[in-house]
């Protein structure tokens, strides 16, 4: 991690920090905005930081895993049998989707990108919940199931594969850990046909479900075994990741809340102008103080 402290005035100060993804994920800024927050509190008071010690450590839980999962070498490791699960679940898979440019792709990919702002109304909300209700789905997967419809439309494409984020953190004790838990698993929608709703969505259900049933194999390795073909122009296997964020201030992209004594603190957004994939799409619901819907943004 790096920090520099700007001074903007005599009472107006921006905090840059840099987190390389590899030490944190989303879920990490929540722990490491209130550790900041304690810090600050006990230096305030002539105090070195009074943290609270954490049941585990990122090395236990390393440790935990190989216990757990054991060795991708060993034909009966648990880990195995989930990576056999996603040879065969992706086995003849299209390496790309060609989705339609206003420009050919560079040689090499430049990384270069942009935003745009969603803002889904709380009525819209309300009707996928509803959807996803009525076929025992949840509401990420019937956002799952439109955007692969969409993107089947727009690249005339019978079949396509998205990649969703989960966050790795299946036992409560690592909920206080920094660290990167998060892995991205790939969703392969077949859409020949021109299934009904209730059909495509049985589908992303059940390959939803299953997917998180053998979240364990890291992505880099998928794509190790799987050896699709390398292109410099696009990432291998998928091009368009959907994240479903319910982690604190997601839906907005704000930072959790930071508690730094009398000072008082508002979060800068930061666009990098860069983009992983074709096309990534982040999402979060919003909630009023009732704990009514109150809309989709991302």
């Amino acid at each position: 991690m790096r920090a520099t402290l700007l001074r903007i005035g005599d009472e107006e100060h921006v905090l840059v920090a840099v987190v390389h993804h590899i030490a944190a994920d989303g879920w990490s800024l929540t722990p490491l905005v209130r550790d900041l927050g304690i810090a600050y509190a006990s230096r305030c008071a002539g105090q070195p930081p009074d943290w609270a010690p954490l049941p585990v450590q990122y090395a236990d839980y390393t440790l935990w895993q190989r216990e757990q999962l054991g060795d991708l070498d060993d034909p009966d490791s648990p880990i195995a049998a989930q990576l056999a699960y996603w040879e065969q679940a992706l086995a003849g898979m299209p390496e790309r989707l060609d989705l339609p440019t206003d420009r050919p792709y560079p040689p090499v990919a430049d990384h270069r990108g942009a935003r745009v702002a969603i803002d889904w109304p709380p009525q819209l909300q309300q009707r996928i919940a509803g959807l996803a209700r009525e076929h025992n789905a949840t509401s990420f997967m019937v956002v799952q199931a439109a955007l692969a419809l969409l993107l089947a439309k727009v690249s005339a494409s019978g079949e396509v594969a998205v990649g969703f984020a989960v966050a790795g953190r299946r036992d409560p004790a690592l909920d206080e850990l920094v660290g990167c838990f998060v892995n991205t698993l790939v969703l392969r929608v077949d859409v020949a046909g021109d299934p009904a709703v209730a059909q495509l969505l049985e589908q992303v259900r059940a390959r939803s479900l299953a997917a998180f049933e053998h979240q364990d194999v890291p992505f880099e390795v998928l794509v190790e075994r799987l050896n699709p073909t390398r292109s410099l122009t696009h990432s291998p296997l998928v091009q368009v990741v959907l994240a479903w964020q319910n982690f604190a201030g997601a839906a907005t992209g704000a930072l959790p809340e930071v508690g730094l004594g009398e000072l008082q603190v508002s979060p800068v957004p930061v666009d990098t102008h860069t983009a992983r994939m074709d096309l990534a799409i982040f999402l979060g619901e919003r909630w009023n103080d009732d704990g009514e819907p109150a809309g989709i943004s991302g």
